[in-house]
């Protein structure tokens, strides 16, 4: 199956199911010499894993990861670095009852229609467990990133129709939503407790700011770093859209709002997001990504089985109520796995 590696020179591949004996990674091209350990992959795991927080699921993965290759005495040697996360709590037989349905908003129905097989198991390559492997590869990106001065942070903006009117970056750590803005994170706690009760999902959106990055990153016409994003967020199975900058709400302004002034001292604003002609202009980059409710839910649904016949089906398993916040340090893995491809690449033409 094609369509498991992202990157030109930093190339990242992710492998395993998620109720296969273990998920992992390959990084190639990561340069060498710099400092690396399974700590420095595993505190950004544990920002990821299930079993924490009141929107997540209850499956508990310590999702301890251990580095096979491409390091020596704590350094990267510039050979690939092979990853393996082990899975230690999957409930395959949670999933026996639903073998022959195709669950509703699942990669199911599609996955059988392409291969003419699947794995049933809470998803296989299309579950939400595979990104466990993202966040490990762009453990290492971040790392590339960190020695040029480049921070990316991603918080919650929006849940369950609830918005974040205050942004108070201060304010992420402060609470389990990973939002800034306190009061509304505690609208959004009630909300998903609602949505738990009556055995429904809510979706969000996730704002992410890169700053520090350099003027320069970007390639014409078609690897454009917008682009590039987009599609290395896009390809998170929760996301259904990506905006940068002013986004959609640029289609209804007029050309002298949208425009961003240049002064001596840098731009009087960024409705571009901090690329123009899809190459980093130098200011904040800021991306936003609707991410959809949670296709497994405990209410009935109906849906058809492998002949084409019509069912009920009712989920069973362990099942997130919200994407967020463990989304979050996934959506921030693809931005530090794209940036360090494009930084990468830029250095080569210098």
């Amino acid at each position: 199956m094609s369509g498991n590696t992202i990157g030109t020179l930093f190339k990242v591949t992710t492998w395993g199911e998620s109720h296969g004996k273990a998920i992992g990674a390959v990084v190639d091209g990561c340069p060498p010499n710099i400092a690396l350990t399974e700590s420095d992959i595993q505190k950004e795991l544990d920002r990821r894993k299930p079993g924490v927080g009141l929107a997540s699921s209850p499956r508990r993965e310590d999702d301890r990861v251990e580095i096979l290759s491409g390091t020596f005495e704590g350094k990267t040697t510039g050979t690939p670095i092979s990853l393996i996360i082990h899975n230690r709590d999957a409930a395959s037989g949670d999933y026996s009852e639903t073998r022959d349905l195709f669950r509703p908003g699942h990669g199911d129905i599609t996955y059988q229609k392409k291969y003419g097989i699947r794995d049933y198991r809470g998803g296989g390559r299309a579950s939400g467990r595979e990104t466990a492997s993202r966040v490990a590869a762009g453990a290492i990106a971040r790392k590339i990133l960190a020695r040029e001065g480049i921070e990316i942070i991603a918080y919650t903006r929006e849940l369950g129709g609830i918005t974040a009117g205050d942004r108070t970056l201060a304010q992420i750590d402060g609470n389990s939503l990973l939002c800034p803005d306190g009061a509304a994170a505690l609208k959004m706690e009630t909300r998903i407790e609602e949505a738990r009760k009556a055995g429904d999902s809510l979706g969000g959106i996730v704002e992410i700011l890169v700053r520090g990055c350099p003027p320069g990153l970007g390639e014409p016409v078609f690897d454009k770093i917008d682009a590039d994003l987009a599609r290395a967020l896009m390809s998170i199975g929760t996301v259904k859209g990506v905006e940068i900058g002013a986004g959609f709400e640029s289609a209804r302004m007029s050309g002298s709002a949208c425009n961003d002034p240049i002064t001596p001292e840098g731009f009087a604003t960024n409705n571009a997001g901090g690329i123009l002609a899809g190459i980093t202009d130098g200011d904040e980059i800021v991306i936003r990504t609707a991410c959809k409710p949670i296709a497994s839910i405990g209410r009935e649904q109906q849906t058809v089985d492998i002949h084409g016949k019509p069912a009920p089906i009712k989920v069973k398993g362990r099942h997130d109520v919200c994407v967020i916040p463990r989304i979050i340090p996934v959506c921030e893995a693809m931005v530090a796995i794209t940036l360090a491809d494009h930084l990468l690449r830029h250095s080569a033409t210098r």
